[in-house]
């Protein structure tokens, strides 16, 4: 098996270093879809894969200076929380060991398929989410920052209230969300955020969720581990062949025709969520 988990953490590894993006949205339907993995195992597994593979960009990005703290520091507001509280929920619902798998499995299911289709419908939509956020923002937007990637809450386009109590909201859903499914803190977080500061460059912002994706994934990662739903074989060989893969996706990426790439991704996005809330 470790061999299978190996070559699953390459194929999605290289996806994530050509595109930026998939690794949740396709980690766990792979586990579950073709390697027959528990639902609630490939979840926890791929909550602490995350945590992992992501804390390499985040300090990429954070010695580079182009993190605006201020928005992920909005978006944990939100996500903390509501992942602790969703954490708590499961542990209270835990049912024998039996029966958890099945009950796990009939909830986080159709919960997956239709982070799945948000998931796809945020990539396939991304610019016209982004232009309709410029056109809702008023008055016009100034710049994004007080200097290269040093946003704060004062200087940040729309630093109304208005804007960053719905920073905190979208920080919950995706806590939730990505508790329940490990999916959601890329390409939704970062659309959600492409609509809620248009005129942030969209390298911050991409940044910018990333850096609230590490501390969101490893306390949920942690908090599944606590309920026994992670596979330290699996996580190894994920990392295994994660790691390096990515940086070959990485550097080829480049030479990959990136429109074909993002809509071959959310070909297969939809495909898998349709599957698996008809399956």
């Amino acid at each position: 098996m470790l061999l299978q988990f190996i070559l699953s953490g390459a194929v999605v590894g290289f996806i994530v270093g050509a595109t930026g993006v998939g690794g949740g949205s396709l980690m766990t339907p792979l586990l579950t879809l073709l390697l027959g993995v528990p639902p609630q195992v490939a979840v926890g597994t791929d909550l602490l894969f995350a945590a992992i593979t992501k804390s390499a960009g985040v300090r990429s990005y954070a010695r580079s200076g182009i993190v605006p703290w201020a928005i992920p520091l909005r978006m944990a507001a939100g996500s903390v929380p509501a992942s602790l509280a969703t954490l708590f929920a499961i542990h209270q619902w835990h049912p024998d060991a039996a029966a958890y798998s099945t009950q796990y499995a009939a909830v986080v299911q159709p919960a997956l398929g239709i982070a799945l289709l948000l998931t796809a419908g945020a990539l396939a939509f991304r610019v016209q989410i982004q232009s309709l956020g410029l056109r809702a923002a008023a008055p016009p937007l100034a710049a994004a920052t007080a200097g290269p990637g040093r946003a704060v809450l004062d200087t940040l386009p729309g630093a109304d209230s208005g804007r960053a109590l719905a920073t905190v909201a979208v920080g919950a859903l995706i806590g939730v969300l990505v508790t329940i499914t490990s999916v959601g803190a890329g390409a939704i977080g970062t659309v959600a955020l492409f609509f809620l500061y248009p005129a942030v460059p969209a390298r911050q912002l991409i940044a910018a969720d990333l850096a609230h994706a590490v501390p969101l994934t490893l306390i949920a990662g942690l908090g599944h581990a606590a309920l026994g739903t992670v596979n330290g074989t699996m996580l190894l060989g994920l990392l295994l062949g994660s790691l390096p893969a990515i940086r070959f996706g990485a550097g080829v990426s480049s030479r990959l025709p990136e429109h074909a790439l993002r809509w071959t991704l959310v070909a297969m996005l939809l495909l898998l969520g349709l599957r698996l809330l008809w399956i």
